[in-house]
């Protein structure tokens, strides 16, 4: 009997790591272990009330799904746990139905009674500078405030900046550009660049380790911290909160923060109240789409840098027909000169309108969550409306899961991100994405409805 219900479990958790990423997996449901089953009463073994809490808080619905599938018939769940870690005879359980108060306090060594910390990786880019960053009047508010406090980190102004706009604009290079100069005039300083989900994936981890106090002690000990991509932490409390007690130190002691966005504070999504005030706090500004002149300069500075003549012409050429963003320009640059070198041909016109006609061609279309509702809705006849409403009706329903698959599938977005537009949570979207995928494989008239939503998302 023992041996069918652990079985069951193994079959419960390949679903499971089917449906998250491996570092969420790793983190809140490997080291679980089933301990009993009987009388409908199913008994996991994890490392601490603490996990409990996080498990019924993050992933409830999900596991609710995944043993629903193995033990039919399960009331009810509880979860023990050692009182003291790695001592059997201090096992206590918890019933999912109760909050799991008691979590385990260890005596962890306090980080700050010594001064004298290992040397530091700052993670940043060398080559991402201010003397290569490129100056124009659609980010020269950004690089004066941006230079400012390089120029004077003692200056507390502008502290903390968030910079936020669309993707391709120069949002990395620039906050990069401030940590490699406070490392030029301050090599002492301790300067940090990560991207949020660098930072989620390290808190996961030491919340597994049960290390979560050595965590938060080593970004206290930071000078200058600078977070790419922050609308990654939407939806993840534990970490929005954990961030939040770094913030505030590192704040009150007159340390830099510099964070990068792709929205403005007021419009993200998934963000504990307190943290947004504490983004809007310094100077918040925006790296607009790069106007003509800046497209032109970027241009300029990569010919440069290969150290190659390009004539005037095809700088302009290439400025007015490429807008989105800075690195399709420098993508471009990059084409023409592989191309000019292949065939030994000189820069001409013909030779970049070709170049940029391959471009445009092998460029796919960039969908949007809010492209996916609309051709959903108009598909479906749903009142977009409908879709934010707790209605559980069969075509709403099935319209808000379709959305949520259709956003995994063709955006970048997380799937906390994805449940957060819709007021849903993470467990929900991974359901949905599984219903549909499902529901294509053996409906062929809804196959049918899905491919043709697909084809006017992508013309």
């Amino acid at each position: 009997m023992e041996l069918e219900y652990k079985k069951r479990w193994e079959n419960c958790l390949r679903f499971i790591r089917d449906n998250l990423d491996k570092e969420q997996y790793e983190a809140w449901f490997a080291p679980i272990m089933v301990k009993d089953y009987a009388e409908g009463v199913l008994t996991l073994q994890v490392p601490s009330a603490f996990y409990a809490e996080q498990l019924e808080s993050k992933y409830l619905q999900l596991l609710s799904v995944a043993l629903r599938r193995e033990f039919v018939g399960v009331k009810r769940l509880r979860y023990a746990h050692n009182i003291i870690e790695g001592d059997a005879d201090t096992t206590v359980a918890d019933d999912s139905s109760r909050s799991c108060a008691a979590s385990v306090r260890q005596q962890i060594p306090n980080p700050f009674d010594h001064q004298e910390y290992a040397p530091l990786d700052s993670q940043l880019k060398s080559t991402y500078t201010f003397d290569n960053y490129c100056e124009s009047s659609s980010n020269k508010l950004a690089y004066t405030i941006a230079s400012a406090i390089a120029n004077n980190p003692k200056e507390q102004t502008f502290n903390p900046m968030f910079i936020f706009g669309p993707t391709g604009v120069g949002k990395t290079h620039l906050i990069q550009a401030v940590g490699n100069r406070m490392k030029e005039q301050y090599p002492q300083s301790r300067v940090l660049y990560l991207s949020a989900r660098t930072f989620e994936s390290q808190y996961t981890t030491a919340v597994r380790k049960n290390n979560v106090n050595d965590f938060i002690g080593f970004y206290k000990t930071i000078d200058m911290l600078i977070i790419d991509d922050v609308q990654e932490f939407a939806g993840k409390t534990g970490t929005q909160n954990t961030f939040f007690h770094i913030f505030n130190y590192l704040h009150n002691n007159q340390k830099h923060l510099i964070l990068s966005c792709d929205c403005p504070p007021a419009e993200l999504d998934g963000m504990e109240p307190r943290l947004l005030s504490r983004f809007k706090w310094g100077m918040t500004v925006e790296l607009s789409r790069p106007d003509i002149e800046l497209r032109r300069n970027v241009f300029r500075q990569k010919a440069r840098e290969a150290s190659v003549n390009v004539p005037e012409e095809i700088i302009n050429f290439v400025a007015e027909n490429v807008k989105d963003n800075v690195r399709e320009i420098e993508g471009v640059f990059v084409s023409l000169l592989a191309y000019a070198t292949a065939l030994n041909q000189p820069f001409t016109v013909e030779l970049a309108r070709n170049v940029l006609s391959n471009s445009i061609r092998m460029s796919k279309k960039q969908i949007s969550f809010e492209n996916i509702v609309d051709a959903v809705c108009s598909q479906l006849s749903v009142d977009t409306a409908m879709l934010f409403s707790k209605s559980r009706k069969r075509d709403v329903a099935d319209s808000r899961q379709l959305i949520m698959a259709l956003a995994k599938k063709h955006t970048k977005m997380s799937s906390t991100n994805i449940g957060a537009k819709l007021n849903r949570d993470h467990a929900t979207v991974l359901y949905a994405c599984k219903a549909i995928d499902e529901r294509i494989s053996v409906d062929k008239e809804f196959r049918t409805v899905v491919e043709r939503i697909e084809e006017s998302l992508r013309n």
